[in-house]
């Protein structure tokens, strides 16, 4: 099996380099890759998947600049539905499976209920909107597809919200951290192992291909998230000298910023887990994993 992997060096995608090595052939890629690996030329793009002839295209490159895409909304439009589009009909042509990553923020962030993959969709900005055509020209192009709604996604590497907390732990006696966000901190480890996994189901049982959630179990806020994290960090490494002595809860509201965020970021998994007979773990033993991981 050839599987063709795309932004191979963002949080989810070097993740994939390991799980989807075990598959077969791995050709993995770049936006300054040879072969051609930029999604912000989808007619290029296209030709290389043409070339290559992969049996399995994965997605894992999006313009994920949440504010930046409310004033480079072409740009993000490009990334995020042109150039999925582009591979979804490149995909058709070959018959091959693709694989591709979407956001909660196609949804408002009203309520309290976890989102279900058939709930009215609502984006609040460009991103949500571009990620959510994506989406939608993917599923018309009828193409074998894999979608996962995912978020608060984090990783050992690059940066990501509890090393961010964490160093702010050392520095400042008091952090305001937003209460009123609810969702799933979730692993890009954890999202390239169920990946892989559903690739090898999928291709036996073409009947689950289509949309899935997937995130960790449980819910937090970034609040409980930040004072997780930094209980947990002080458990394992208290040499350090932690300087923090209050974590106060604030709202969304006294943020300012371009690009509104949803509150409710909940994404119901029944849907995967059972189809995939699945028991995703709960948040909190991905981001205890990362603490140990995280160098300070």
């Amino acid at each position: 099996m050839k599987v063709l992997l795309l932004g191979k060096n963002g949080q989810i995608g070097w993740e994939l380099q390991r799980s989807l090595s075990l598959l077969g052939d791995l050709v993995a890629l770049e936006r300054h890759s040879v072969p051609f690996g930029d999604l912000s030329n989808p007619d290029r793009l296209a030709d290389t998947v043409r070339d290559l002839c992969p049996d399995v295209i994965v997605n894992a490159a999006a313009y994920t600049s949440v504010d930046k895409a409310e004033s480079e909304a072409d740009v993000a439009r490009i990334v995020n539905a042109t150039a999925p589009s582009a591979l979804a009909q490149a995909a058709a042509d070959i018959s091959a499976l693709l694989v591709h990553y979407s956001t909660d923020y196609v949804f408002d962030g009203t309520g309290m209920l976890a989102w279900k993959e058939g709930d009215v969709t609502g984006p609040l900005g460009v991103y949500g909107k571009t990620k959510l055509e994506g989406e939608k020209a993917i599923i018309a192009s009828g193409c074998n597809h894999l979608i996962f709604r995912t978020s608060w996604v984090y990783a050992a590497r690059g940066k990501n919200f509890a090393k961010t907390i964490l160093q702010m732990a050392l520095e400042h006696d008091h952090l305001k951290v937003v209460n009123d966000q609810v969702g799933s901190p979730t692993g890009a480890d954890m999202i390239a192992d169920v990946t892989a996994l559903a690739i090898r189901r999928v291709l036996k049982r073409p009947e689950l291909f289509g949309l899935y959630h997937l995130v960790a179990s449980g819910e937090t806020s970034w609040h409980g998230y930040a004072n997780h994290v930094i209980n947990r960090a002080r458990e394992l490494q208290p040499e350090l000298g932690w300087k923090v002595t209050e974590i106060v809860p604030v709202p969304t509201s006294i943020f300012l910023s371009k690009a509104e965020r949803p509150l409710n970021s909940r994404l119901n998994i029944q849907k995967i887990q059972q189809a995939f007979d699945l028991k995703l773990p709960h948040w909190q033993i991905g981001v205890d994993r990362l603490i140990t991981e995280i160098n300070l």
